[in-house]
């Protein structure tokens, strides 16, 4: 049997983010000419089921024997994986999505590249290493997710790479995705730094109206250009989106933003540019995409929320105390402080997300942070103290809140 020498080699994202002078957050090595026995023999601990990954005994990162990968049926699962001594780093680097991530460094530090990753990092061009990319539907994801990090660069996906998704969706591969990975594609997405980037990227090769059928079908929707300068439905909600960026929104309020008009995909077109009713019809649409992706409660909380009450926010300084009252009652806004200011970035980030709005101020959330203050600094001890309970406590306390809030609003206004 031939002998082989073990060689390790830093690999993938550290490479590419060192190469742009970038943080490296982890760090991932690939092991030639090695066997899984051997490493064992040095203390490493194997970690998952269908990858020879083990993990370091002092540093704990990651450390994958080299293989390569062949495609047995569709979907993600579909392949079979096949590590040995005598496959080569090139052999591995070639399985690999993107050219930009499939560079390595040698134990001293030297840059190896075959597949001319650092040109592309110099051009900024996001371009799959060999057709076998079209193998993965989760590199669908992936390329929409880089697109939406490292937009801020200058980089663009190559057109070969972009027929090559395109492709890969006409073929139905999108289909074979499974909600898990699509959720937690998104999820990263939209903590990325130009995350409209990301559906920009999956309309651009069809995959979003796969994938998401409930945003793609708000492009080429109108709404009054009075209110919307944009028109387009579609345009608001990526000019919304990164407007939730520019202010400070955290993932959850950013997912909010996203879905916060899919009512309007569903107004039928003989009542356009209006549409009527989409608050509550988007909350139905959220419920839906969030139970079909497996989307966390408390994303699906804040968007249905940000769907049914956005348009009152809106309209908060004309709305009367009444109105006022149930609306921070409808929000659970004494009980989830917190989900309620994020409603608030969320509705900001609407009314400034519209063509050459982008500066206006929203005294509105200030009136409602004010109403809420004062109505949340109401106490139920002294009613209780008196012995009231039940629907007597509730209405006594409600009536405080209100006067509350009357208070509140005409200081706001003065």
């Amino acid at each position: 049997m031939k002998p082989y020498n073990m060689e390790i080699y830093l690999v993938g994202g550290a490479v590419r983010d060192e190469l742009l002078g970038l943080p490296v957050k982890e760090r991932d090595w690939v092991v030639v000419g090695a066997t899984p026995d051997e490493l064992l023999r040095r203390g490493f601990r194997p970690v998952g089921k269908d990858f020879p990954v083990f993990l370091h005994p002092e540093t704990h990162e990651e450390y994958a024997l080299a293989r390569t990968e062949r495609k047995t049926a569709p979907g993600y699962y579909g392949f079979s994986v096949h590590a040995a001594p005598e496959v080569t780093l090139e052999d591995d680097l070639l399985r690999r999505d993107l050219t930009i991530n499939a560079m390595a460094r040698d134990g001293e530090g030297q840059l190896l590249d075959p597949y001319r990753g650092r040109a592309d990092l110099d051009a900024r061009w996001l371009r799959h290493v060999s057709p076998a990319f079209a193998e993965d539907p989760v590199r669908i994801l992936r390329i929409a997710r880089f697109s939406a990090r490292y937009a801020p660069l200058g980089f663009q996906i190559a057109p070969e790479t972009l027929d090559l998704l395109r492709g890969m969706v006409a073929a139905g591969e999108a289909d074979h995705l499974v909600p898990e990975r699509v959720w937690a594609e998104t999820v990263r997405a939209l903590g990325e730094a130009q995350p409209g980037r990301f559906i920009e990227t999956l309309r651009q090769c069809g995959a979003l109206a796969r994938i998401f059928p409930e945003l793609d079908r708000l492009f080429g929707v109108p709404q009054s250009p009075a209110h919307h300068p944009e028109i387009d439905v579609g345009a608001h909600t990526l000019l919304a989106l990164a407007m939730a960026v520019q202010i400070g929104a955290d993932v959850v309020t950013r997912f909010a933003v996203l879905v916060h008009d899919l009512g309007k995909g569903t107004t039928p077109p003989e009542e356009w540019p209006r549409h009527l009713g989409h608050e509550q019809r988007g909350a139905d649409e959220i419920r839906l995409l969030c139970q079909r992706l497996r989307v966390p409660n408390m994303y699906r909380e804040l968007g249905v929320l940000t769907a049914r009450f956005h348009t009152h926010c809106h309209r908060a300084l004309e709305l009367r105390p009444k109105t006022l009252l149930n609306t921070l009652q409808g929000l659970d806004a004494f009980r989830k402080p917190q989900r309620f200011q994020q409603f608030l970035v969320a509705c900001e980030a609407d009314a400034r997300g519209r063509q050459g709005l982008e500066a206006q101020g929203y005294p509105q959330a200030l009136l409602m942070q004010q109403v809420y203050q004062a109505a949340a600094a109401v106490s139920a001890r002294p009613w209780v103290e008196q012995g009231l309970i039940g629907l007597a406590l509730a209405e006594a306390l409600r009536r405080e809140r209100l006067a509350a809030i009357v208070e509140a609003r005409r200081a706001f206004r003065d």
